[in-house]
């Protein structure tokens, strides 16, 4: 029983050698998603951009907001002093009012979320392009990104990739 043991062992320590040898010839890297995106400056541009894009209409949709909320005090407060007619007025101008602020608002999130989808499509190509030329220049054979429990700060080339972003974004 233990001459098989100890044949089977040298049996199999060649193939574990060369296949220890083969692994080795292979290079691997690991990005960190989050990181490249929260360092990278492209990320903080898209983001100052898109603030400046929706700030006027933040403004705009807090206004007629502000207006509306006006208008229901009114009735609250002069209700008890009106006739039925300004009463009945009010009450459809409130809720015509109410109406445009809240398909506004819907409009507006809507807008928001495709835009924001567009900048991170954009951002999300423009971080493929940089790790393809990495790996190329490189020679990696394996780039993993997303899904992995731990990597070493050997295989991690997010920092070349932040590096890489940051001089493209300086050339722009």
């Amino acid at each position: 029983m233990l001459l098989r043991t100890w044949v089977l062992l040298f049996g199999l320590l060649p193939t574990l050698w060369s296949a220890g040898a083969i692994a080795a010839d292979y290079k691997i890297g690991v990005i960190d998603p989050e990181r490249v995106v929260e360092q990278s400056p492209q990320y903080e541009a898209a983001r100052k951009a898109l603030q400046e894009e929706v700030a006027d209409r933040e403004r705009a949709l807090r206004e007629q907001q502000a207006k509306l909320d006006e208008l229901k005090k009114n009735l609250e407060r002069d209700g008890p002093l009106m006739s039925e007619e300004e009463i009945a007025r009010l009450q459809n101008d409130i809720r015509t009012r109410d109406r445009k602020v809240k398909y506004a608002k819907a409009e507006f999130q809507e807008d928001f979320a495709l835009r924001q989808t567009e900048l991170r499509t954009k951002l999300v190509q423009q971080v493929r392009e940089v790790v393809q030329e990495l790996a190329k220049e490189q020679k990696m054979d394996l780039i993993v990104s997303e899904g992995v429990v731990y990597f070493s700060d050997r295989v991690d080339i997010s920092a070349q990739v932040i590096e890489r972003l940051q001089s493209k974004f300086k050339r722009k």
